[in-house]
């Protein structure tokens, strides 16, 4: 896959960011369900809390890492699958780069 242009790079690094804050708000209202979760006992929290911090870490971690421009469209890709970004913040990329990373069926 090719890299992204030079102004579809500078956009990127602009929602990347955003993609980040709201990945990040979504994993702390997911631990706060399952830290506030009255049907089990603290320490099934407790492993349930763990499991879902290494599942994320691993979404975050092939989403967020190494932002360079070679992997930037499929990161955008990444974000647009999971919702990470509005319609209005991807139509400030180009139409090929909106294009090139619209999400598959899953």
């Amino acid at each position: 896959m090719a890299s992204l242009s030079e102004s579809d790079w500078k956009v990127f690094r602009k929602l990347r960011e955003r993609a980040l804050q709201r990945m990040s708000q979504r994993i702390l209202d997911e631990s706060r369900a399952v830290i506030d979760n009255p049907d089990k006992t603290p320490h099934e929290r407790y492993l349930e809390l763990f499991q879902l911090m290494g599942d994320r870490d691993r979404v975050v971690s092939a989403l967020f890492d190494d932002p360079r421009r070679s992997r930037a469209r499929m990161q955008l890709e990444g974000f647009r699958a999971r919702e990470l970004l509005t319609e209005q913040e991807v139509q400030e990329l180009s139409p090929e780069a909106q294009n090139a990373t619209e999400p598959g069926e899953p």
